[in-house]
């Protein structure tokens, strides 16, 4: 949980100084409230692959439920490498059952790679 909160935290605090300054350079307006969602898009698409969230999540924050599913990305990402949730289906060849007594029911990622929701080409 503490994990979860740090992440939050580290989002959302240096959105609202990025806020602050823009509205003190330019006022306020569209501008200012566009940059206090920036920062917290970017960590959003950069973490949401890593908690089985496609990075088109991000734009969440533009319409409201943003702070709500970066929540659940930062809880699923404090909580990696194992998983209680099951994977999307074109990340299960890369999944496996926990065989581990203390995380016995998680999903274990065997190869992590960043970008989740490509495939390849051949």
């Amino acid at each position: 949980m503490i994990r979860t909160v740090a992440l939050l935290v580290g989002v959302v605090v240096p959105s609202l100084i990025l806020r602050e300054l823009i509205e003190a350079w330019f006022g306020r307006g569209p501008l200012a409230d566009l940059s206090a969602v920036a920062v917290p898009m970017a960590a959003t698409a950069w973490l949401a692959p890593y908690a089985s969230y496609r990075r088109r999540d991000a734009l969440l924050w533009l319409v409201g439920p943003g702070i709500y599913v970066f929540t659940v990305i930062a809880w699923r990402v404090a909580l990696a490498p194992y998983r209680d949730w099951s994977p999307r289906p074109e990340e299960r060849p890369r999944m496996r059952w926990s065989r581990d007594p203390e995380h016995a029911g998680t999903w274990l990622l065997i190869e992590p790679t960043g970008d989740t929701g490509h495939t390849s080409s051949r």
